[in-house]
């Protein structure tokens, strides 16, 4: 009888740990997915320019950059498994309609113009692969416009998933990179604040580019289309945390390249083409290859989501349904305005003499101003009984946030400031 035991304890053993895999991987995407979406043709210009203009010395600002985002991640998060409903939902239903129209406002204009930049990014990509943008651009609207159109939410999270595992081109290339490593991690055991006007406005960007008024919405989103409830939420916070996590590290290995390579040489650069352009000669065709190929991994990556989370934004706010998992008939607002915003993002790219520096810039100050309002929001949301019920903020998770919120606000607005007056 203890032979049978014996036997049966270690079959058990192994039959609950596959149950757990299998809760873990039906629970885990939003997360890793909307952080990783971040590290879109913007954020990898950010990181690129940070490198090749100040060599290793701002690696160490990553670390707590890290940590605001998990802290305002897990906000989102958590909102959206304990009452079932998105942001813009909750918005709505505590702070009135005019309030949540204004706000709307502000997200679609910002996320349009962040979505035109993701197909400059794929114009760019291609074009250092020798494809021109008039065949680059609309094949790759047609590609995320079918991908959500036709596609489940679990299709979608997928492809979504894989699509985050092709970052691993920038860490390929940071190795390629051949970096001095003792230096490497001397800058970070060491950190140094570097007080000049170019530093802090760099360390604005990168705060900035890491932390986007559209990740909340689209995050909290995810949770209910995918019908994460409460009793999900551990398993909910790590998926947070890991995403969190490993676009710091994406993030990493960008300055890294950029400062062991361009930097060393003395090259100027002012976006992330140049980037992959001015690492051929210095780095190899591979590293300069796979660098080019992760920005267009990232912009395409990028394209479908931020039309994705307009569409799941705005139907929320004014009651309707947005779910990928709903055919065209029963959400067809949603489906409008993901294609509105597929199709006005790459036109405005293929259009003659358009102002895109122009549209990136107003794309960053709508960023700047709409984010405090967000995390405002969130914060009374957090820790409002009637909406989080016993799952409200603890004190010490209060003063975690609330310190968190106040200055990511005032980076935001230190960054409206320099974009409009220039200092």
């Amino acid at each position: 009888m203890s032979d049978t035991a014996s036997h049966g304890a270690p079959a058990e053993a192994r039959q609950g740990y596959w149950k757990r895999l299998a809760l873990v991987l039906a629970v885990v995407g939003p997360g890793i997915i909307t952080s990783n979406v971040d590290n879109d043709a913007g954020g990898i210009t950010t990181y690129s320019l940070a490198g090749a203009d100040f060599g290793l010395h701002l690696l160490w600002t990553l670390i707590p950059i890290t940590v605001a985002l998990i802290l305002v991640q897990e906000m989102s998060a958590r909102m959206g498994a304990v009452t079932g409903k998105g942001l813009a939902s909750l918005i709505r239903e505590r702070f009135g309609a005019a309030a949540t129209f204004y706000l709307m406002i502000g997200l679609v204009l910002t996320n349009l113009a962040n979505t035109v930049a993701e197909f400059a990014g794929v114009a760019a990509a291609m074009g250092i692969f020798g494809v021109p943008p008039l065949w680059s651009v609309p094949l790759a609207a047609v590609a995320v416009w079918l991908l959500v159109l036709k596609s489940s939410y679990k299709a979608v999270e997928k492809v979504f998933l894989w699509a985050c595992l092709f970052y691993v081109a920038y860490i390929i290339s940071g190795f390629l990179a051949q970096p001095d490593w003792g230096q490497v991690w001397g800058e970070l055991a060491r950190p140094r604040l570097d007080l000049s006007s170019e530093a802090l406005t760099m360390v604005v960007g990168l705060v900035g580019t890491t932390i986007a008024p559209w990740m909340q919405f689209y995050l909290q989103a995810s949770v209910v289309d995918k019908g994460l409830t409460a009793k999900d939420y551990h398993i909910v916070r790590w998926d947070v945390i890991v995403g969190s996590i490993a676009v710091s590290v994406v993030a990493f290995f960008i300055i890294l390249v950029c400062a062991a390579t361009i930097n060393t040489a003395g090259i100027k650069i002012e976006s992330a083409e140049q980037a992959a352009i001015a690492l051929r000669p210095l780095a190899g065709r591979y590293a300069a290859s796979l660098f080019a190929f992760g920005l267009l991994n990232a912009s395409l990556f990028a394209a479908s989501i931020l039309p994705l989370s307009s569409a799941y934004t705005v139907c929320e706010a004014f009651g309707w349904e947005a779910s990928v998992d709903r055919k065209f008939e029963e959400a067809p607002q949603f489906y409008i305005l993901y294609s509105l915003m597929v199709v006005g993002g790459a036109v405005t790219v293929m259009l003659p003499g358009m102002p895109l520096i122009t549209i990136m810039y107003l794309s960053q100050v709508l960023n700047g101003l709409v984010l405090p309002v967000i995390l405002f929001f969130m914060l009374k949301l957090i820790n409002d009984p009637r909406v989080m019920g016993d799952k409200v903020n603890g004190p010490v998770n209060n003063f975690l946030n609330w310190t968190t919120v106040v200055l990511v606000s005032a980076i935001s607005l230190v960054m409206v400031w320099q974009s409009i007056f220039g200092g």
